[in-house]
């Protein structure tokens, strides 16, 4: 594992962000689209922070999933959002982690001196993904289309066959490693057998999730993150709506294996839900938040990317925060919080588990000893993608604001966010509070 010394720029902190709800899709088009969503949450964020969004420099946005009518996603939202013609913008996709990059990348930014205030966030609209056209569909209709007459028109047109009508679902192939053609419920299946994760214990902790959730909904604990929606026909969107408060032992024991029938552990009720969501997060330099007169979330400390097999992408998360933790002299049980994306029940167990095996401690990571344990009051308090859903391309920031504003109702001082990443990658930011 490559090491790197922390970086000695200017201090950067978390003026404030904002989410959507995170709305599950439901077999059809949403009722927005990337670049609504991403306009909705930076909107609010306006609202609520004129003056520094008044002095946003530059816009940064990840899209995992960006649509034809607006592929530069950050460019078209931010004139959108109202920011102005002369705010430059532009969209990063780093799969499961462009909501981190973007984050990352105006962190760096601001420390190195470039900038002294950026908006940086992410968006998808999973619910949006295209159809395409099968490689002999696309070619059948490049013959009809150069066809000279109109019986050469008819010749081509009689070899249409009915397969050919079929379309591709991008969304299926997107979640489909090309290099290793497994996909990502796949590569958690892998985790599940290697480190003996029993589907009990999945859908033990994806219970968990939807608990904690349904209870800081309840409580009122998500309500100066999340923005309220309202959708072209009228209808209100509050909250994350993915949750299932009803939801049970037995009723997640009786869903069939997803990806491996049937004895598979990945189910559709142990693996995070396919959703449209965006969030936002304003950063500066802390000199310009005193400027602005702002009172920061918290502080962005330090960032770590890592690469791994991609059959094993979802150990990300160790491989990312375990260099994080050892540049600062800190142990998993010195953080006060965890934000570990739930990309699978399986998933997340097996990086639990990695830290607590010292042959893999000292192999991958070069340790002497086993890390330790994350105690599972501090991870994910408050859910994660399994009953919130994952909107790829806003995930990583909604983790990280969420670590933020966990922080400051726990009174807590230092969180890390982390998260695997399709393509066999994990990224991890340490954040604290002020």
């Amino acid at each position: 594992m490559a090491q790197r010394t922390q970086g000695s720029g200017r201090r950067v902190v978390v003026i404030d962000g904002a989410r959507t709800p995170f709305i599950k899709a439901r077999g059809r088009p949403g009722p927005f689209s990337p670049v609504d969503l991403a306009v909705a949450a930076g909107q609010a964020l306006m609202l609520r922070q004129p003056e520094a969004m008044a002095a946003v420099e530059e816009v940064i946005l990840g899209c995992g999933a960006p649509t034809s009518e607006a592929p530069n996603t950050a460019r078209v939202a931010a004139l959108r959002i109202g920011l102005g013609d002369d705010i430059p913008a532009f969209s990063v996709q780093r799969n499961c982690g462009s909501g981190m990059q973007s984050i990352d990348t105006g962190y760096k930014y601001i420390a190195d001196g470039r900038a002294d205030v950026i908006l940086a966030g992410g968006t998808d609209a999973l619910s949006h993904a295209p159809l395409e056209l099968k490689s002999e569909t696309a070619g059948w209709l490049a013959d009809l289309r150069s066809a000279k007459s109109p019986q050469e028109r008819l010749k081509v047109a009689a070899e249409f066959r009915p397969r050919m009508a079929e379309p591709v679902v991008s969304l299926i192939r997107g979640l489909t490693d090309d290099v290793v053609d497994l996909g990502m419920g796949e590569t958690a299946e892998v985790l599940a057998h290697e480190w003996q994760i029993t589907r009990e214990a999945a859908d033990t902790y994806a219970l968990g999730s939807h608990n904690r959730l349904a209870r800081a909904q309840d409580e009122g604990w998500l309500e100066e993150e999340v923005v309220t929606l309202f959708s072209p026909d009228g209808k209100v969107y509050d909250r994350d709506d993915g949750v299932r408060p009803n939801t049970s032992m037995d009723k997640l024991a009786s869903l069939d294996a997803a990806f491996e029938p049937p004895h598979g552990q990945v189910t559709p009720g142990n693996s995070s839900q396919v959703t449209d969501g965006a969030a936002w997060l304003i950063l500066a330099s802390e000199e310009a938040a005193e400027k602005l007169g702002a009172e920061p979330l918290g502080v962005i400390e330090d960032s770590e990317w890592a690469a791994l097999d991609p059959k094993r992408m979802g150990l990300g998360p160790v491989l990312a925060s375990t260099p994080v933790l050892t540049r600062h002299g800190l142990s998993l049980d010195d953080l006060d919080l965890w934000e570990i994306n739930e990309a699978f029940a399986a998933q997340v167990l097996a990086c639990l588990a990695a830290w607590q095996d010292k042959a893999f401690c000292k192999d991958r990571l070069g340790l002497d000893s086993a890390l330790g344990t994350i105690k599972r009051d501090k991870l994910n308090i408050d859910g994660g993608a399994i009953s919130l859903g994952h909107p790829v391309g806003a995930s990583g920031t909604r983790i990280v604001l969420h670590a933020l504003n966990a922080l400051k109702r726990t009174g807590g001082k230092r969180a890390i966010a982390t998260e695997c990443i399709g393509g066999g990658q994990g990224g991890a930011m340490l954040v604290s509070s002020l």
